[in-house]
């Protein structure tokens, strides 16, 4: 098939066009580089049931396709509050333009969702049938609640327009490819590791959260769109073995030999206490379960940054 993935050159992005690629379809990734590089789907250049097109889903754009992947939002606070107001517009008026395109073609989409939409919630573990607890207002809310109106809006052309959608809730994903500039918090403890600079954990470090090796979740979303026409979701993705933020940086100190120390700071607004997946829907109708442990996705993870970390000094020795 032709599959078009918006936000393909993103941490997740570039994962699904490999992982498409090797399946044999034809890829067309499309990406504005705001948060997403060149350098993550560089060795798929020369692929050539592979294309790059910059482009901002803002805008429409017209493609013939067979499935389309809408992946395209900044998903890390830093980033997606730094233009508060065009992280609404990509989730709305990007989610508008992707739906179109696949009225058109009459193809399936699958919007890339988050467990953002759960806010901070007052259940634990979160089941896709939970309404959430969100600020409407607050410094997250441009990405909290532009993703609530992407869902809206997918259900409304199903209900409409008869439109095949799927919709996955992505908890907190990690592995190699992420921004070291991400300021999500496994990669910021890595790379302040490797740095044996300060961990910074924000509030005292209790809260909790779920972390999914991105392998898992790409496995997750290839089912999700392959999965029976009337099965729509949302549907959790994520693994939910549950740590606190200090363990997360104990396990992180110990896998790098680091001799950082641990710093507290204070909690920003709006961060959630919990975030923990009921994924019973995805096992019983995907047959998804991640795999991936926590110490041996970190370990993977931390070899990337140490790496990517190693080439930026011997570029900063050379100038």
């Amino acid at each position: 098939m032709r599959v078009l993935i918006t936000g393909g050159a993103g941490f997740l992005g570039s994962h699904l066009c490999e992982q498409l690629l090797k399946q044999n379809h034809e890829v067309i990734c499309a990406d504005n580089f705001f948060t997403g590089s060149r350098r993550n789907v560089l060795h798929l250049l020369g692929n050539p049931d592979f294309d790059l097109i910059r482009h901002d889903v803002t805008v429409a754009l017209s493609v013939e396709v067979d499935q389309i992947y809408n992946l395209a939002c900044p998903a890390s606070p830093i980033h997606y509050q730094r233009d508060p107001v065009s992280t609404t517009r990509t989730s709305v008026v990007g989610a508008v333009n992707m739906l179109d395109l696949a009225r058109r073609l009459h193809a399936p989409i699958l919007q890339a969702s988050t467990s953002e939409i759960y806010g901070d919630p007052e259940i634990s573990p979160q089941s896709e049938d939970y309404w959430g607890r969100v600020n409407p207002i607050g410094p997250r809310s441009c990405y909290d609640e532009g993703k609530r109106c992407a869902e809206t809006l997918f259900f409304d052309y199903r209900r409409q327009y008869d439109l095949q959608i799927k919709i996955a809730r992505i908890f907190n994903t990690y592995g190699p490819r992420m921004r070291i500039d991400d300021g999500r918090v496994v990669s910021n403890f890595i790379v302040q590791a490797l740095r044996n600079e300060e961990i910074t954990i924000y509030g005292d470090g209790k809260q909790t959260r779920s972390f999914c090796y991105v392998d898992d979740l790409i496995e997750g979303f290839i089912r999700l769109m392959n999965s029976p026409p009337n099965f729509t979701g949302p549907v959790n993705l994520g693994k939910p073995d549950e740590f606190s933020v200090l363990e997360l940086a104990e396990i992180v100190i110990e896998l790098t030999g680091s001799r950082s120390s641990i710093r507290q700071l204070p909690l920003p607004v709006d961060d959630p206490r919990q975030r923990r997946p009921d994924i019973t829907l995805a096992e019983t109708k995907l047959g998804w379960f991640p795999q991936t442990s926590l110490r041996v996705g970190l370990a993977h993870t931390i070899a990337y940054f140490d790496q990517v970390l190693s080439a930026e000094r011997k570029t900063t020795a050379s100038v």
